[in-house]
């Protein structure tokens, strides 16, 4: 077996051409779901599809800013020059529609990922390599879900931008010289324009290189000379001083005024500083403890942590890994040896290590985290291929084996692309009464709402939101509250306290100004909630702006998700048992029982529900039962019964084929009142909207 490349000899238009066909064989797949979603026309707003992912919506309304200013009394929205993805998309929007340009562009940049790995195949002679690799990392399982069209994010840069360093790391590893070095040090110095949330990649990637040159190279000076270059472009400074400091110092090894000793020292100064000022071990630290963490807090006010009810963040069957990274279980073992045998072979492929390294920390971290490991993943899967094609003497019988192995490991992927049938984040008709909202509203002014809806609102409505998809920390107790409470005076005050004091201290964490006094302490919470709920002389800051609250019919999938931020005692610990909420369509009328499916079942001749527990099956009176629905002109309908004095509540959404299940403390929660029965109190509240998916009520006081 013969573990060399073989020399695949090509001219610059051959490379050419291999490019463009993986380019354009990346943007068709990408285009499938576009022909899907064309034809569903909920999916459109505006003449034009919207996006599948709520993060967009933060990236696009900061674009949109950047022409419009529509978004000046938001804090939140990003400067047009702080990240790539906002001012590509600003640039476009000149040219094209905003709404087109957010669908696109993923489509487009994720695509050019084949580039690095194409390139990276030449450096070996071996450009077809590196295009096989290309046509199965640009539509792997993982890197596709963050990066087809309408997925708008700075996810479409994540994993072209580690490859192209990766690519430039490498030839610099080969070829030794100073215009590879500093491809590497720009590439690496604009890497966080393109994709911050991966600095702690691009540290990964750099230090393996720098003990790559030490361990294989030290006697060298150019390996002084690029580790200095490298340290420089990774410290946390200015990018004009740093371009200074490279310039400079490459003009000095250039004319050969720093001998090695002098290198030494200059690059054991700098990689020292780039560690203290990059504080390295602290972010990749505080990376492992954000994804690793759950519960509440173990200081101060303990509130519920986020990270694990965030999907991308909680743990994976390693089954799920490998398919996320290779298609397959089969694949990823084929990528997983192939790979220790390439790095075998070829060493400087060891700089791939650290992407592989994180996709595996995504059995710990989260799904997210495999995206990083599918291009390094490719390169062994095909290095595999070519292992095997070797035993073959004769050259078109072992690209014949080549392609035909490349197709079966692409295959999974492929199909996996056509099953992705991701909905938009809202559908029209949602969209249209946020539209509405827009019409009435200033952009000054509020929308109460979780932080999954906080960035389409800001797109859509042009307000402002207490949390959203980035800021969703120790506010998140103040809107669970809001939408939970049986109180609509609490909802109504908290509200408008917390609004006005958001707005005063300066955009400041509105829980740790509201339930911490002057001397830091914290204050009694539920004492302090209890006086919003009964004081009749609690005085409300001034008003300076609406509020509105967004209640929308998708939080009923994740209204217990939800609760869990207000349903705790923040000032200790507590293991309070959480209230019942079941929700199901899936709905089975045997004659005696509905099946509802867990379990579940409602028995009508006793008026009971039989509910599963740990041992058995328990019956449960019916406390009430409602029907609810709406007639043709979308009026709504309700036929309440009282059955029994304890129990739990049915609620049938005859509208939505659906039945809730909820025990007191969702029954009488704001969000159940005002959204299923559209009950509110008339002296706090008013509707803008009671459309059937979307009720929002401004706020009076």
């Amino acid at each position: 077996m013969n573990f060399s490349f073989p020399n695949e000899k090509h001219t610059l238009l051959h490379l050419l051409l291999l490019i463009v066909i993986a380019y354009a064989f990346s943007v068709g797949i990408r285009f499938i779901w576009i022909e899907w979603a064309s034809a569903i026309p909920q999916f459109h707003w505006n003449n034009a599809l919207m996006i599948n992912t709520n993060d967009g919506y933060y990236f696009a309304a900061s674009a949109q800013n950047a022409l419009t200013h529509f978004y000046d009394n938001n804090p939140r929205i990003l400067h047009v020059w702080s990240s790539a993805t906002v001012a590509l998309t600003a640039l476009l929007s000149h040219i094209f529609p905003i709404e087109s340009v957010i669908v696109y562009l993923p489509v487009f940049i994720s695509s050019l990922v084949v580039i690095p790995l194409i390139l990276i195949g030449r450096l070996f002679n071996a450009p077809f390599f590196g295009f096989f690799s290309a046509l199965l990392a640009s539509i792997g399982w993982s890197y596709y879900n963050r990066t087809m069209a309408g997925y708008f994010d700075t996810d479409m840069f994540s994993a072209m931008a580690p490859m192209m360093i990766v690519y430039f790391l490498t030839a610099t590893t080969l070829k030794e010289n100073v215009t590879w070095v500093l491809l590497s040090a720009f590439s690496i110095m604009l890497y966080p324009f393109l994709y911050d949330q991966g600095l702690s990649i691009v540290y990964a990637i750099s230090i393996f290189y720098m003990g790559y040159m030490l361990l294989f190279h030290r006697k060298e000076v150019f390996t002084y000379f690029s580790i200095a270059l490298l340290s420089i472009a990774l410290f946390s400074l200015s990018p004009i001083i740093k371009t200074v400091l490279i310039v400079s110092l490459t003009a000095a090894y250039l004319k050969q005024w720093l001998n090695i000793r002098i290198l030494l020292i200059i690059s054991g100064v700098a990689f020292t500083f780039f560690l203290i000022n990059g504080n390295v071990v602290s972010l990749i630290w505080g990376k492992v403890i954000s994804y690793t963490s759950k519960g509440t807090e173990d200081s101060g006010l303990h509130f519920f942590q986020v990270a694990q009810t965030v999907r991308e963040a909680g743990q994976i069957p390693f089954s799920e890994i490998a398919n996320r990274i290779s298609g397959s279980m089969p694949g990823f073992f084929i990528a997983l040896i192939g790979y220790i045998a390439l790095v075998i072979r070829y060493r400087p492929f060891i700089l791939a290590l650290p992407l592989i390294g994180i996709g595996l920390f995504s059995f710990w971290g989260g799904l997210r985290f495999t995206i990083y490991a599918v291009p390094a993943a490719a390169l062994g899967a095909i290095y595999f291929f070519y292992l095997f094609a070797s035993l073959l003497e004769k050259r078109a019988l072992q690209y014949g084996l080549i392609s035909v192995a490349s197709a079966l490991m692409l295959y999974p992927n492929i199909t996996h692309v056509i099953t992705y049938q991701v909905p938009t984040v809202l559908d029209s008709k949602e969209v249209a009464a946020l539209d509405k909202l827009k019409g009435i509203s200033n952009p000054k002014d509020y929308t109460v709402a979780w932080w999954d809806y906080g960035y389409p609102l800001w797109f859509y409505t042009h307000t402002n939101t207490l949390i959203d998809g980035g800021k969703h920390n120790h506010d998140n107790f103040l809107v669970s509250e809001m939408l939970t409470t049986s109180s609509p005076l609490e909802a109504a005050r908290l509200a408008r306290v917390a609004t006005e004091t958001y707005v005063t201290s300066g955009y400041k964490e509105i829980s740790d100004t509201l339930f911490y006094d002057n001397n830091g302490s914290s204050i009694n919470v539920a004492d302090y909630l209890d006086t919003l709920r009964a004081d009749d002389s609690f005085k409300l800051p001034n008003k300076s702006r609406d509020i509105y609250f967004y209640l929308p019919l998708r939080m009923l999938d994740i209204f217990p998700t939800v609760s869990l931020f207000s349903n705790l005692d923040l000032n200790q610990p507590d293991n309070r048992q959480q209230p019942f909420f079941f929700a199901s369509s899936m709905i089975q009328d045997t004659g005696k029982t509905v099946e509802l499916g867990n379990g579940v079942a409602i028995n009508k001749e006793k008026n009971m529900l039989q509910i599963p527990t740990q041992s058995g099956v328990q019956e449960v009176p019916i406390k009430s039962f409602s029907q609810v629905g709406y007639t043709a002109e979308h009026s709504l309908q309700i036929n309440e019964q009282s059955f029994a004095s304890e129990g739990l509540n049915l609620i049938y959404l005859a509208s939505y084929g659906r039945f809730l299940i909820l025990d007191d403390f969702y029954f009488h929660s704001l969000y159940i009142q005002m959204f299923v029965f559209e009950r509110y109190d008339k002296t706090l509240f008013e509707p803008v909207t009671l459309d059937p998916m979307t009720k929002i009520y401004r706020l009076k006081i």
